[in-house]
């Protein structure tokens, strides 16, 4: 999940803050940023968590894809064909949305 922090950053890279327990409501800023309204913080984080979920695929493929050795040695020995085929099966089992 997407903290306070990411989002303040996500709005304002520049920002400087602390934030307790990731609670809105305790942030402190820090060095003169300028406080950025929490109903904008809030905005941010779920946008960003929309963004992170909409991924989820992605991150499925990268965990379910052979190794790169294990993708060479399949095309040395089995061909481009074969190759595909296996990463077809990934691509099938965790779609785009």
């Amino acid at each position: 999940m997407t903290d306070i922090i990411s989002a303040i950053l996500a709005i304002n890279p520049k920002a400087a803050a602390s934030v307790e327990n990731d609670d809105i409501s305790k942030i402190i800023w820090l060095h003169g940023t300028t406080p950025i309204a929490n109903s904008d913080i809030l905005a941010k984080q779920k946008e960003l968590i929309a963004e992170y979920n909409s991924k989820e695929y992605q991150r499925s493929r990268a965990e379910a894809y052979p190794s790169m050795a294990d993708q060479l040695d399949d095309i040395y020995h089995n061909g481009i064909d074969a190759w595909k085929k296996t990463i077809k099966a990934v691509k099938d089992k965790y779609p785009k949305e």
